[in-house]
């Protein structure tokens, strides 16, 4: 065995390789992000570093050396040979660029290299992005930076922004360096709508795995190789992942920085999505940030609510049958529109709403016979519980009135798949129940014959949406848009096919004017027909959709029509619906209608019945309560409906079913939809300023370009134009943007011309002339924020500037030398706990740290306008002195480390102590006595978890200490 293999081996059980020498778990150094570091004969940049179990460290770094340049590796230190330059090693340099360029470029990147401590609470970014700078919006950031991890439920309802309040919380994490590894799980139809919104807002890319996605990489990479570190963030459909058979030995061997799952209601609490649940058991204790999202949160049922909680925090609720909002605060927020702060700020980015108008159409003879027929066969009248088919399910005539109320094709299809029940039950049966089915038989016959009877021009509903189409203006020659919303597809499918005739639609421009969309197409195919009404130049006029466009999707870009073909039996379904064009963003007075279909037959339950008195109940609750998902106490759509149905069956009215709901005192969900970590008056969010030597990034990027690339004109073919840096990336870039959205690559050919701005104004001009193009929801520029790939790529190129291991001199405005330490203490996950930028004077007698190193910088005269009058005067005297400024700052972080602990402990202390007082009540006898044992188990196994994460968030090891930089005397 070679004494390299042996040295590796024993390596595994006795400790970890530092810079080529054994160390004990006692000496462990831990690395930082931006340190240099010399592995299998190369020189790498650290990016991210985590401790695992069994290898050391876990060291993600990029190539800095000729042949590995811009590579990214993963390193282990029990198997890697990791050297790590000690600083009182660290060779000092003239700087000979003009003013200084060099060394300020390199200073500037090691402070936006440097990721934010875990005692930085603040906000840090949340202002840098494309979007208006609402509080309200900032606030989840804000919660979620307060808590021991970030994980917290954004239950915001319709329309307020919670994609946008996803992005600012992922910059910030991105910022702290918590938030390299990020996967996304969203319902498939947003998909493109939620990476859209990441990448133009944030500068975040999303590479996003729709259906196929995940076998196209399976194709092009080896064999066995997890799909899911091909790419470092992810968004991919729940659809999708949602198959723990087929994915969850890859997912079981991953773990995320950030998960976010949107339409988060949708995992918890019910058998038929059981695949759904298991995948965020599987997900929760995989991720350091987990963010749930949800205008919905919870369906009525606090147990299933309790285990939603628990997937964010385990020892949040003592008892998921009685608990109250104030136990889980920390990880909850919901604002309405009504909400005071969300209120004072919207002005006119969110028009207000208008009036929800029932359009009334009278039966006309050919549905009064069927008005008939369903009232003396099939529905329970004012003299009898049910109706005169006796045996037949009694929930099952609704069904019927409800596919009618849609239109004379959706019953007449009801009918027929009934019919072929019956025809598969009819061969079993016998006796009494045989006969049972031959009368409903016979009945579902007649009334299939009078479906089928009826003509396009028999519909009263379709009279009714035609004329107010022309009143709305929805035409061949007129931009108006609109939405039709119908539950049945076989109503879609009939008016795509009937409405644009009669509009004057003819030939291609018909098929060009009207889109379907509905749960059976796929998801790409939903996608595009999303971004095609999203687009002002497209051709499209007509949205029909069932209600698979109700959750999540934004219809309001270029549209604020919304007509209700048929009515949902559900409060719930119905603000969904409205909050497609209802919602931030939109600029124009959002206008709702309902068909309401009417008859004279007595005792027929037309849509006044029911659907009518819906439509006005769900406009009073959002003018009132700003929400009406806790009026039936239900919260489900499902049950809602089901509940009502019930209840009229039972014989009573729709407002005596209405009237039945929770009362907020006592029913804790009802409490929670009323929103909770919310206070009328709140002091705005604290902000953090971060260091920097530079104006603007604006100003950080053209120096940079010009220190890496002499004439960035000449190598990049560089020019500007009217706002806008136009330039060829060159390949490392190039390698860079491989992460990009591929549509925005292919549509945008950003390998080939990028096009950025540092103009936040153009930037969203650009945007907004996207969504006026008929081709492309891209926009030709990209706002370069802070997190760009360019931006990164730069800081990068700028770090290696400098040989290994080197710090500039620069010659400033200060008496002595100064020499400038950075100081990063580090907890066990391998983040910062403490960052300090610290400068040393007084050297060699009298040494003085000063931990304001930007205050500093600023009275030297670092900047712009800094003079380089030449080599520094006694670069020997300078490097003597290192290894005492270096032992300097160790000793003023060793004597300061425990006050500086303090904001790293105080919160780590708060938590627990609420463990401690879950365990004491978890384990109350009174508490699940018949399984008294497992729950012992159960509660001892998420206190030792959650003890181990405690202890792993506390500072630990030794400081890791960075020579920046010496100032020296300019005379």
């Amino acid at each position: 065995m070679s004494g390299q293999r042996a040295k590796i081996l024993q390596a595994i059980f006795s400790g970890l390789i530092q810079g080529g020498a054994w160390v004990t778990a006692e000496e462990e150094i831990q690395l930082a992000p931006g340190a240099r570091i010399f592995v299998r004969d190369e020189e790498w940049l650290v990016r991210n570093v985590t401790r695992t179990e069994h290898d050391g460290f876990q060291i993600k770094a990029v190539g800095v050396s000729e042949f590995v340049q811009d590579e990214e590796a993963t390193f282990f230190t029990a198997l890697d040979e990791v050297q790590l330059i000690r600083p009182e090693d660290t060779e000092l340099v003239a700087d000979p660029t003009p003013r200084f360029r060099r060394s300020r470029l390199f200073l500037e990147a090691i402070l936006r290299k440097t990721p934010l401590p875990q005692s930085e609470r603040r906000l840090a970014v949340v202002d840098r992005f494309l979007l208006d700078p609402l509080t309200y919006q900032q606030r989840p950031a804000e919660l979620a930076l307060r808590g021991l991890r970030p994980r917290i439920l954004l239950a915001d309802v319709v329309g307020l922004g919670k994609t946008l309040e996803v992005g600012l919380i992922l910059a910030e994490l991105i910022r702290r360096g918590r938030g390299d590894r990020i996967l996304v799980v969203t319902p498939q139809h947003v998909l493109e709508q939620f990476q859209h919104e990441m990448w133009t807002r944030f500068s975040i890319p999303l590479i996003r795995l729709d259906s196929v996605g995940i076998q196209r990489i399976q194709q092009r990479i080896p064999a066995g190789r997890n799909p899911f570190t091909y790419y470092k963030r992810v968004i991919v459909s729940i659809d999708t992942l949602k198959n723990p058979g087929q994915y969850r030995h890859h997912l079981e061997r991953i773990h995320w920085d950030a998960v976010v799952i949107d339409e988060s209601h949708n995992l918890i609490g019910s058998k038929n999505r059981s695949l759904r649940n298991q995948l965020a058991h599987i997900l929760a204790p995989r991720t350091d940030a987990l963010l749930l999202a949800s205008a919905t949160p919870h369906n009525g049922d606090k147990e299933s609510f309790a285990e939603l909680i628990s997937l964010l925090d385990p020892a949040a609720i003592v008892d998921p049958k009685q608990y109250s909002a104030k136990d889980i605060e920390h990880l909850y927020i919901r604002r309405t529109k009504n909400s005071p702060e969300v209120r004072d700020q919207l002005g006119d980015a969110w028009a207000e709403r208008g009036p929800s108008i029932p359009v009334r159409c009278a039966a006309t003879p050919a549905e009064e016979k069927i008005f008939t027929e369903l009232a003396q066969v099939w529905l329970p009248g004012a003299e009898r519980a049910e109706g005169p088919l006796v045996g037949v399910d009694r929930l099952f005539p609704y069904a019927l009135l409800k596919a009618f109320l849609s239109s004379h094709h959706a019953l007449a299809e009801t009918v027929t798949n009934r019919l072929k029940t019956l025809a598969s039950r009819q061969g079993s049966s016998g006796g009494a129940e045989a006969a049972v089915l031959d009368r409903e038989r016979m009945a579902l016959e007649r009334l299939r014959e009078l479906a089928e009877g009826m003509t396009d021009d028999d519909s009263a509903k379709l009279a009714a949406l035609i004329e107010q189409l022309r009143q709305i203006g929805v035409g061949p020659h007129s931009e108006t848009r609109v939405v039709v919303f119908s539950e049945r597809v076989a109503t879609l499918k009939w008016l795509q096919k009937v409405v644009p005739p009669r509009l004057g639609f003819t030939g291609k421009a018909a098929q060009d004017a009207v889109r379907v969309m509905h749960g059976g197409i796929s998801d790409t195919e939903q996608q595009r027909i999303v971004e095609e009404f999203s687009l002002a130049a497209s051709k499209v006029r007509i949205l029909f959709t069932g209600d698979i466009a109700s959750e999540g999707v934004n219809l309001h870009r270029q549209c604020h029509h919304l007509i209700h073909y048929d009515l949902p039996w559900s409060l719930i379904r119905i603000e969904q619906r409205n909050g497609r064009i209802d919602r931030y963003g939109q600029r124009r007075p959002p206008e709702f209608r309902a068909l309401i279909l009417t008859s004279q037959v007595p005792g027929a339950k037309d849509d006044t019945t029911v659907a009518e008195k819906l439509l006005a109940r769900e406009a009073a609750a959002h003018a009132s309560l700003g929400t009406a998902e806790a009026v039936t106490g239900e919260y489900r759509a499902d049950r809602e409906e089901r509940r009502l149905i019930q209840d009229l069956l039972a014989g009573k009215s729709v407002e005596e079913s209405l009237a039945t709901g929770p009362d907020p005192a006592e029913d804790v969900l009802a409490a929670l939809l009323a929103g909770v970590g919310v206070q009328p008056q709140q002091p705005e969010p604290e902000r953090v300023e971060l260091p920097t030597l530079f104006a603007s990034t604006e100003e950080f990027v053209d120096e940079a370009l010009r220190e890496v690339y002499g004439s960035p004109e000449d190598a990049l073919q560089l020019r500007r134009e009217d706002g806008v840096v136009i330039f060829t990336p060159p390949s490392d870039l190039r390698h860079r943007l491989s992460v990009l959205p591929a549509s925005y690559l292919v549509e945008q050919r950003a390998n080939e011309r990028l096009r950025v701005t540092f103009d936040r104004r153009l930037a969203q001009e650009r945007l907004d002339r996207a969504r006026e193009s008929d081709k492309t929801i891209w926009p030709d520029v990209s706002y370069l924020s802070d997190l760009h790939p360019v931006v990164e790529w730069l800081v990068d190129k700028v770090l290696v500037r400098l040989g290994r291991q080197q710090a500039p001199v620069i010659k400033a405005n200060v008496d002595g030398p100064v020499f400038l330490v950075q100081g990063i203490y580090s907890n066990a996950f391998g983040r910062p706990t403490i960052v300090k930028w610290m400068a040393v004077r007084g050297l060699p007698h009298a040494e003085d740290v000063d931990d304001r190193m930007s205050e500093v910088l600023v009275q030297a005269g670092v900047g712009p306008d800094l003079i380089n009058p030449g080599p520094p005067t006694d670069l020997a005297a300078l490097q003597r002195l290192v290894p005492a400024a270096i032992e300097a700052a160790r000793k003023h972080l060793e004597r300061e480390r425990e006050r500086w602990d303090a904001a790293v402990v105080e919160p780590l202390r708060v938590y627990q102590e609420r463990l401690e007082r879950w365990e004491q009540l978890s384990l109350s006898p009174e508490l699940a006595p018949a399984h008294r044992g497992r729950r012992e188990r159960e509660v001892r196994a998420t206190v030792d978890e959650q003890r181990r994460l405690v202890k792993n968030l506390e500072t630990s090891g030794e400081p890791l200490l960075r020579l920046l930089a010496v100032l020296e005397g300019a005379s």
